[in-house]
């Protein structure tokens, strides 16, 4: 057979397979969904955590397990990718909900990585397996996965907005995202405000979720600007880290100016910077009131103390710190996310609008589900109570047949051709038996015991409680108004068990100002020895030590 060759404009095709190639990456890859808030990679972790039954009450499994069986089902794109998911996922300091239990040694706030997957070991919080994973079954779509071996959910069924709660980031292909993380509780109220008014102003909103709430605590100094950034999507959020005074208890104590929150933009490799950028503050005499600095963070909490002169400008050391090193930084936001199949900048009411829409969706799919399985529940009770009240009947019936196919044939149609009677007189009232193919197999599966006073009541008890959930189901699928309270409900009872106190103060805080002292003009003494050592001498160390300076020197020249 011969090669068929297409002809084409090199151009072209370059052009059309970047753009399917970066449409991938912000797809599949890059961007979070609006409706869960989760990116493929962090959605795939989760649900494999769950398909390997890894609950908050069972025991830590490798994570090396976790991330190879997450790779061969559903996510090919390499362990790496993975492992730093499941890290991520763990890790407070950087989640405002955790929803991966890490076992190890899975980082720090300094920067440490964690150790190799080898090493580790995790399992799902509570908080995820309760929101974010439950009624799966009865929810969200299911997809096939990249070779089309295994299902996958399309979204997981997260019950609060993530989006908000854990924040995101991600660098796609001409775009990026980079949304803060928020209060669980004020999100919730937020949430509930805007089932009641779906109109309601953003202002309004933020009466209730007055801005982000970083794990790592601080202050965000620009609170006038968050409005606009709410309404947009867009903009720049100033943070600061919160510092406290500690009066030395004895004359021979020296004043402290401790660190105790750091801005979210530090963690990491910043902690370290900071204190390399204090240092050189201290060498360069501009941080002259500062004679000590000591990193004694722990697992409790950030402590970096500054140990200060006595009778030291604790303002002036402020607005150093804040002007010269990153405890003063920005938080570059912009709430890019997949909403309708394509990526959007969504504002703060958008964002509660998807997943609004979202909870609808799936509200809607979960009753349904219910309703259909208390009817089919009900049909079987009502079908068992029925053979009960002609117990006398059905036990002839099952006497007279041959097989199962005979019995079967008589309950559901009342057909008797087949039927021998042991006594007669059941002929004409079997004829009239008229069970529902469920029915019947509810009866022919039917013990003895059943037949017991006692099991009837319940019977009948559980027939009431049935009808009780359909008229529920009915109702809350028949009326907008009562889905939204089971909604409202069931964010209250998250807020109830998970919520945490807010960590992050918003305020208008002043500007820091500096102003730097010109350099002092003054006479020194450039000094080379033997082996082509420089340094300078102010004149009044020279003068001091003339004589041994001019015979061990090579060089020395005096300089303005």
């Amino acid at each position: 057979m011969a090669e068929k060759i297409l002809k084409t404009e090199y151009s072209e095709e370059m052009q059309r397979s970047y753009m399917n190639y970066s449409m991938s990456v912000i797809t599949a890859r890059a961007i979070p969904d609006a409706r869960d808030g989760l990116k493929p990679v962090q959605r795939r972790v989760l649900y494999d955590m769950s398909e390997l039954r890894l609950n908050h009450d069972k025991p830590h499994r490798k994570s090396a397990r976790i991330v190879g069986d997450t790779m061969g089902k559903y996510h090919p794109h390499g362990d790496s990718s993975i492992y730093e998911t499941l890290v991520v996922l763990s890790q407070e300091f950087k989640k405002g909900m955790t929803l991966v239990d890490g076992h190890g040694n899975f980082g720090s706030i300094e920067g440490d990585g964690a150790a190799a997957m080898r090493y580790t070991e995790a399992r799902l919080e509570k908080f995820a397996e309760e929101v974010y994973l439950k009624d799966l079954d009865k929810t969200v779509n299911f997809v096939p996965n990249y070779d089309e071996t295994e299902k996958e959910p399309e979204v997981l069924p997260v019950r609060v907005p993530n989006l908000l709660i854990n924040g995101a980031e991600g660098i796609a292909v001409g775009m990026s995202t980079s949304i803060p993380p928020h209060n669980l509780g004020e999100v919730v109220d937020a949430v509930d405000a805007y089932i009641d008014d779906p109109d309601i102003s953003t202002q309004k909103l933020m009466e209730l979720m007055p801005g982000p709430d970083f794990p790592t605590g601080g202050i965000i100094a620009n609170k006038s600007d968050l409005p606009a950034i709410y309404e947009t999507g867009c903009g720049k959020i100033k943070l600061r880290g919160k510092m406290e005074v500690e009066l030395g208890k004895r004359k021979a104590d020296k004043d402290k100016l401790v660190i105790t929150e750091i801005p979210y933009t530090m963690i990491g490799a910043g902690i370290n910077k900071f204190l390399m950028d204090v240092a050189d503050l201290v060498e360069s005499k501009k941080l002259t009131d500062v004679v000590d600095i000591s990193n004694q963070s722990n697992k409790e909490g950030i402590r970096i103390v500054l140990e200060l002169r006595k009778d030291a400008d604790i303002e002036k050391i402020r607005n150093i710190l804040y002007k010269k090193t990153k405890l003063e930084d920005t938080f570059g936001v912009n709430m890019l996310a997949i909403a309708g199949g394509r990526p959007e900048t969504l504002s703060l009411r958008g964002i509660l609008k998807n997943f609004l829409d979202f909870q609808y969706q799936n509200t809607e799919k979960k009753y349904q589900v219910l309703l259909q399985k208390e009817r089919e529940r009900q049909e079987v009770q009502e079908g068992l109570i029925a053979a009960c009240d002609c117990i006398d009947l059905i036990i002839a019936v099952l006497r007279g047949s041959k097989n199962l196919k005979d019995a079967r044939a008589c309950l559901t149609t009342g057909d008797i051709s087949n039927i021998k009677f042991k006594t007669p007189g059941f002929e004409a009232d079997a004829k009239k038996l008229h069970f529902t193919e469920r029915q019947a197999s509810a009866i022919l599966e039917m013990r003895l015991y059943k037949l017991i006073g006692l099991e009837i009541l319940a019977l009948e008890k559980e027939h009431k409680e049935t009808l009780r959930k359909i008229a529920r189901y009915e109702k809350i699928l028949g009326s907008r108004a009562t889905m939204n309270q089971v909604i409202k409900d069931d964010l209250e009872a998250i807020k109830k068990e998970f919520a945490l106190p807010r960590k992050t103060q918003i305020e208008d805080g002043p500007e820091a100002v500096y102003d730097e002292t010109a350099v002092q003009v003054q006479e020194v003494v450039f000094v080379m020895d033997r082996f082509g050592y420089c340094k300078l001498l102010d004149k009044a160390t020279y003068e001091r030590n003339r004589e041994t300076v001019d015979t061990e020197q090579v060089h020395v020249v005096r300089c303005l």
